[in-house]
Formats: structure tokens, sequence, C-alpha cells
């Protein structure tokens, strides 16, 4: 059984949901930032930073798509959107699966893709190692 991520979108965040469209935007503007500190660098940091392309299985465009690594160091990741009750309310959430075949370095690109996107999204954040760290405003 893999290890899970969840992004949940509480009340102070900046959105109440995420279709996958959204989450590949999310994961495209981490490449662009990343390839913008690269050049500050005057590095080529883009393939560092995202070392993955984009895929789909045929009929599950739907329902999660996952990163699928173009080195030996990396594996799959995979991203889905949901929701879940949480008392009286509905909550959105992105989960991000790491399967049995993950590599170390795709826990660790996980676990930076996951902080990226919380933080944008100022949304609550549980790790794959089961804690949480919240980047929502809370009172």
């Amino acid at each position: 059984m893999g290890q899970s991520a969840y992004i949940t979108f509480t009340d102070g965040s900046l959105v109440e949901r995420l279709d996958l469209d959204q989450v590949k935007t999310q994961l495209n503007r981490y490449c662009e930032q990343t390839s913008l500190t690269g050049r500050q660098l005057g590095w080529d940091y883009t393939e560092a930073a995202f070392p993955y392309t984009v895929e789909t299985k045929p009929g599950e465009e739907d329902r999660w798509f996952y990163l699928k690594g173009t080195s030996p160091l990396y594996n799959y990741i995979l991203f889905g959107v949901g929701t879940k009750q949480d008392g009286d309310r509905e909550r959105a959430y992105v989960q991000v699966v790491l399967p049995d075949s993950a590599t170390h370095g795709d826990k660790a690109k996980g676990n930076e893709l996951c902080k990226y996107m919380a933080k944008q999204l100022q949304a609550e954040l549980k790790m794959f190692n089961g804690r949480t760290i919240y980047y929502n405003p809370r009172k």
C-alpha cells in the first residue's frame, strides 16, 4: 500500500476546491518559478526541479493523473481530487499518492510539491508521514 498526502481546503484557504486542470496549472507555475530561479543562478534547474512528465490513463482523465519520472531516481507520483465530510461541512482536497514503486526521490519531490501548493493556496497539508502543516490562517 502506498502513502498519501492530502491538501485540504479550509475556511481560510484562497480557493474552495481545485479540479485536475487547476492542479496541473499549479504544477506548471511551480515549473515556471523554478526555471526563473535557475536562470538567476545561471543553471538549467528546470529538469532537476521537475524531473517528470504529466501522464493520464485513457478514461481516467477526470479522476486522476500521474507524474512519470524522466530519470532512474524517480518513478511515479499520482494526483487526484475529491471531497470528504468534516462534521456538517464538505471539504475539498487534493490527494497525492506515492505508489509502492515510488523511490525516495519521489517522496522528497512529493513533499516539496505538496508544500508548494498548500502554501500558495493557504491550505492544510497532511504529509506522507501523518504530520499536519497549517498554511491557512487559523483563528
